[in-house]
Parts: structure tokens; C-alpha cells; sequence
């Protein structure tokens, strides 16, 4: 479960939330605010720096829907715990905003652990590192700082961004033993080759 209120691990996610929200204004604010839209094609550019390569429908077909499809997986990987638990959202907590106003409504009703956005942005470093070895470093630090960007965002605590990317880490395993996604990922291997 998520700490409870009063307790110590609470009051880290209270501290981390102002460490977080002292970055206003700056370029990670800048960052966690483009890393908030998950509409596509938008929300996969986010690892062409990391991956050193373009990730669009013409460019990069096979792998542009590989991630399509694991976004979902990792999404509703989270769904079962948020809302069981229904966190309420550190923007609504303390009465404040996120660094999208247009998906507040949304997430005032949406449980916040754990982090979904994490747990994609995790399952996406953990699929293009294996796709992509000689890239880990650098795609493994983007897929943290994913997830980070979300407590940046005002959106989750850091404990739903830990749990957010535990949860990224069982659906990418639970995805090896899938004959399809093996084939994809086989696919997109291919086309990484090619660039």
C-alpha cells in the first residue's frame, strides 16, 4: 500500500514533492511538462535523444507500435492497485496545480499509485535497452527521469513513481513469455540495426 499519512515514509514523499516543485521555471520543469503528454506520436520522441535515433511510423514502423502496445500494457498494469488504493494526488493535497491544467479534472478522480506515466516511461527504457545494449546507460536514465517528471509535474508522490516503475518492471517481464511480443521486438530489433 501507499504510506499512510503521519507516517515516515509520508513525509519523504512530502519532501520530495517541495524538492520537486522548487524546479519550477526551470528547464526540468520545462522537460516534465513535455513528458506529461502521452498522446502519440508526441510521447515516444521523448527516447529518440536517448536511443540516438528518430522513433516515428515512417522511420521506425515496427518499433513506433511495439511501444504503442506496451504503453497500454504498462497503463493498465497500474489500474488494478490506483483503484483499489485511490490516492488522492499531491496537486490536490496541497491545493495546487500540475504543469498540464488541462489534465487536472481528469486526475483529481484518478487514483495516484501507482504512477502509470512511470511504469510506461520504465517498460519503454527496460524494451529499447534490450533492443539497444550499447544505448543503456543513457536509455535507462530516460526512462527514470520519466517516471521523476511526474513528481516534477505535481502529479504523484515518490512513492507512487517507485512503485509506478516496479510495476513497468513485472509487465516487461511478464511480456518475455509472449510469443507475440517476441516477434515485435525481433522486428524492431531489425529496424534499429538499419538506421
Amino acid at each position: 500500500p501507499p504510506p499512510s499519512e503521519g507516517s515516515a515514509a509520508f513525509a519523504n514523499d512530502e519532501a520530495e514533492h517541495d524538492a520537486a516543485q522548487a524546479l519550477k521555471g526551470t528547464p526540468r520543469y520545462t522537460l516534465a511538462t513535455s513528458d506529461a503528454n502521452l498522446t502519440l506520436p508526441h510521447a515516444v520522441t521523448a527516447f529518440e535523444c536517448a536511443l540516438d535515433m528518430p522513433i516515428t511510423q515512417q522511420d521506425t514502423p515496427r518499433l513506433y507500435q511495439l511501444m504503442q502496445r506496451v504503453m497500454v500494457d504498462a497503463g493498465l498494469g497500474t489500474y488494478a492497485a490506483k483503484n483499489h488504493y485511490n490516492r488522492i494526488r499531491p496537486f490536490v493535497h496541497y491545493n495546487e496545480h500540475t504543469c498540464l491544467a488541462a489534465d487536472e479534472a481528469a486526475l483529481r478522480h484518478d487514483g495516484s499509485y501507482p504512477s502509470g506515466h512511470t511504469a510506461i516511461g520504465w517498460v519503454w527504457g527496460l524494451l529499447l535497452t534490450d533492443l539497444a545494449p550499447d544505448r543503456d546507460n543513457e536509455l535507462l536514465a530516460r526512462g527514470r527521469a520519466f517516471g521523476e517528471s511526474r513528481m516534477v509535474c505535481n502529479a504523484h508522490w515518490q512513492s507512487d513513481v517507485l512503485e509506478g516503475r516496479a510495476v513497468g518492471a513485472g509487465v516487461f517481464a511478464q511480456l518475455q513469455s509472449n510469443a507475440d511480443f517476441r516477434r515485435d521486438m525481433e522486428a524492431a530489433g531489425k529496424e534499429i540495426a538499419r538506421q
